[in-house]
């Protein structure tokens, strides 16, 4: 039986704990504590330490799920989930008042891991705010020199998140994704 870790992460209200709750096959562990900063401006409880799901393929083979939380405080929990991972889902929301700068921020901060993995992005909200656009996205990482899979996503839609999982397996390695 193999087993793989994908690490979820991004700004607060991204979407992290929400995408691992739609596409994990058991009850995800979930770390939230009232919010009482800034963050209770967007949500009223956040991620303080992970979220944690498994997603079964086929074989027996499974896949870890692990959200880091959003804020730079817990930083220190990055490295941590971080280890034994192969790949990371960029979560960014697209109402944030600059989604450039998340995306700039998440890619440096974890471009050690990305290095030796791989990364895919997922746009959340783009429902409520189409700017900027997927294609500017794109353009923005043309900066870094990464040409991940980038894609509008809802982090409700279990198909939604399926997919962007299956981008970043295919990215590390296509033998991985089953039907």
């Amino acid at each position: 039986m193999s087993q793989y870790k994908i690490i979820f992460t991004g700004p607060v209200g991204a979407g992290k704990t929400t995408a691992i709750n739609s596409i994990s096959d058991v009850p995800p562990v979930k770390t939230d504590a009232v919010a009482s900063d800034m963050t209770k401006n967007r949500k009223s409880e956040t991620t303080v330490a992970m979220d944690y799901g498994v997603m079964n393929l086929d074989g027996a083979e499974k896949i870890h799920l692990y959200g880091t939380p959003g804020q730079e405080r817990f930083d220190f929990m990055w490295d941590i989930l971080t280890t034994g991972g192969i790949g990371l889902v960029l979560l960014l929301d697209n109402t944030r008042a600059d989604p450039f700068q998340d995306m700039k921020f998440f890619l440096e901060s974890f471009d050690g891991f990305i290095g030796k993995t791989s990364v895919a992005i997922g746009v959340t909200q783009m429902d409520l705010s189409n700017k900027p656009t997927i294609e500017e996205y794109h353009m923005q990482l043309q900066d870094y020199r990464l040409k991940p899979a980038v894609f509008a996503i809802d982090a409700r839609e279990k198909n939604d998140v399926s997919l962007l999982v299956q981008a970043l397996l295919y990215s590390v390695d296509p033998g991985l994704v089953s039907e």
